[in-house]
């Protein structure tokens, strides 16, 4: 009886001192961050001559990842082609000696053209890196501001340092559209 009171008593001691402890209880776990959501569009952010694809990563409203490409058809001898246009996807272009392409894949040829067409002095890829890197980090909200609140002509240069492309507005609202997508 006495052993079985020296351990009850010894317990009881080990627990009031565990009691005491001088050390701050747990934290409370931190509260899981919202999920990532994906969202893509098809856009004519640049006219009727080719289609803009933008794919959002978001959080929340927040986006945080922007992919944005813009495909159109290109001489078959100046430009690399999506995958498989020499094959399947050859037999429905209208004309064999174009290929539809990217413009960011054929970078040095389309801003080539650019400067040869209208004086370009920046890179296409370098133009759509602006755009995309002042579309990351802000809310989707923010962005639909700065479209209602800046005329098309003055989007680029003036709002998105770095970019010198007529028809930035309809890529950053390509971003925004796929932002309000993402699932």
């Amino acid at each position: 009886m006495k052993k079985i009171l020296g351990v009850v008593l010894s317990l009881g001691l080990v627990i009031g001192l565990a009691g005491c402890s001088s050390q701050a209880p747990a934290a409370a776990p931190a509260s899981t961050p919202e999920p990532i959501k994906m969202g893509r569009v098809d856009a004519a952010a640049h006219g009727t001559n080719a289609v803009a694809i933008a794919v959002v990563a978001v959080q929340g409203d927040k986006i945080v990842g922007v992919s944005l490409d813009e495909y159109q058809f290109m001489p078959a001898d100046k430009a690399k082609g999506l995958a498989n246009s020499e094959g399947l996807a050859a037999k429905n272009y209208k004309d064999p000696a174009q290929v539809l392409a990217s413009k960011i894949d054929n970078n040095e040829y389309y801003s080539a053209n650019m400067k040869e067409k209208a004086g370009s002095t920046v890179a296409y890829a370098d133009n759509f890196n602006a755009i995309v890197e002042f579309c990351e980090g802000k809310t989707i909200s923010e962005l639909e501001g700065t479209l209602s609140s800046t005329p098309a002509e003055k989007m680029p240069v003036d709002t998105v340092s770095g970019s010198t492309l007529a028809d930035t507005a309809g890529y950053i609202k390509a971003i925004v559209d796929a932002a309000k997508a993402a699932k």
